[in-house]
């Protein structure tokens, strides 16, 4: 396993959730990524935001590491959930709320 392979096992190991994210979460750097923070922050769900744009390994490591093309990916304890699209589906659903209570995740609001 590659240094920022486990790199980012370490980061999904020790957060119950984190974001893979463009940015950060209080300057997302780009507007899926920043659809997924508003949906979490919304939830008031605790993350972890990981900014893969400082580093073009962990760019292209988080890509290699989940096999998914795109950015942002979410991973709730240990397990990856998506991207953009299959938060934002899961959420109006109201599914996303019930997998991060499943997963023992506090959720402040439900939808």
């Amino acid at each position: 396993m590659s240094d920022i392979h486990s790199f980012i096992d370490g980061e999904i190991k020790a957060n119950d959730v984190v974001l893979f994210m463009k940015g950060t979460p209080a300057f997302p750097q780009c507007g899926f990524s920043g659809q997924v923070v508003q949906i979490l922050d919304y939830l008031g769900v605790d993350y972890k935001g990981v900014n893969v744009l400082a580093d073009a390994e962990l760019r292209q490591g988080i890509k290699e590491f989940s096999n998914w093309p795109t950015i942002p990916q979410l991973y709730v304890k240990g397990e990856f959930v998506g991207g953009c699209d299959i938060v934002r589906e899961m959420f109006q659903a109201g599914e996303l709320q019930g997998f991060l209570s499943e997963k023992g995740v506090p959720v402040a609001q439900q939808a």
